[in-house]
């Protein structure tokens, strides 16, 4: 049986265009779509929990009814703190869908503390959706300022120092899914003058280190061209931080790929700093997909 693509709710506007989010991902996919809701037992009024607890899932269920009638959809209320059930239910399924707020002052990551714990523990891939994330988004805009049936570039973070099968493979087939553009982006510093030994500090403005990390990307992808011919890539390599590059090439994509290393021991798990930076900053749908 196939894994379904599973969407956290809680009822937020933020939780509903995740669930549609899904909802579209399942079917690109062929994939069954569950809604899980982990409701806080100390947050529902005394006397009508178990309706108030079910508003959320009914809510979502609506939305995605609406917009994707035909994907096969199950919707459950799961026990246990909520990042405990995201990560129990994010095990058994083909990816995760959350919301997003992004860090938007001290009310936004609170907000979005559930979220980034279980991007920072998942061993599956997590997708973080906007509450303004439309179904429009994804299409590329018409010279009237309409949406296309072609759908906007995925757009992967690529460190060839520490390429990683799992999210490069994410990527092409996002972008197989949608018939999109892949655009890989790589992002270089040149090495610090004072970590350079006699001799070597022309190196910091080698003109041709440009070049060689283009070689070094081109070298990384062929083997993934070569696997998805129906791939149009485009592969972009810039000499700055790598958070700023991700950022600027995520303005107007359709989704974000980058990856988090999974930790040896969970008390270690984090996102890594250039995937914490890009969840806050990032409009689009941001994917984050684990790797050893």
């Amino acid at each position: 049986m196939p894994l379904p693509v599973v969407a956290g709710v809680d009822g937020s506007p933020e939780s509903l265009a995740a669930a549609q989010w899904a909802a579209r991902e399942a079917e690109r996919r062929d994939r069954p779509l569950r809604l899980v809701h982990a409701p806080d037992p100390h947050a529902l009024p005394y006397g009508g929990r178990s309706t108030a607890a079910a508003r959320p899932l009914r809510a979502a269920e609506e939305r995605v009814r609406a917009a994707v009638p035909d994907v096969p959809l199950t919707a459950e209320q799961v026990a246990g703190p909520a990042a405990a059930a995201l990560l129990t239910a994010a095990g058994q399924a083909e990816l995760l869908v959350l919301g997003s707020r992004g860090l938007t002052g001290p009310a936004g990551f609170l907000v979005g503390s559930v979220a980034l714990g279980v991007v920072a523990r998942a061993t599956r891939p997590v997708v973080l959706v906007r509450a303004e994330e439309q179904p429009e988004d994804e299409h590329l805009p018409t010279d009237d300022g309409g949406a296309s049936t072609g759908c906007r570039e995925v757009v992967l973070g690529l460190d060839v120092q520490d390429p990683c099968d799992e999210v490069i493979e994410f990527a092409f087939e996002a972008a197989l899914a949608r018939r999109a553009r892949l655009r890989v982006v790589h992002a270089w510093r040149p090495p610090s003058a004072l970590g350079l030994g006699p001799g070597e500090v022309a190196l910091v403005d080698d003109p041709f280190r440009a070049d060689e990390w283009q070689g070094f990307v081109s070298a990384v992808l062929q083997v993934w061209r070569d696997k998805y011919p129906d791939v149009e890539v485009r592969q972009t390599v810039v000499r700055e931080k790598a958070t700023t590059a991700l950022v600027r090439a995520a303005s107007g994509a359709g989704l974000l790929v980058v990856g988090r290393r999974i930790a040896d021991r969970p008390a270690l798990a984090r996102t890594g700093p250039v995937t914490h930076a890009v969840i806050h900053h990032v409009a689009c749908p941001v994917a984050v997909v684990p790797h050893r």
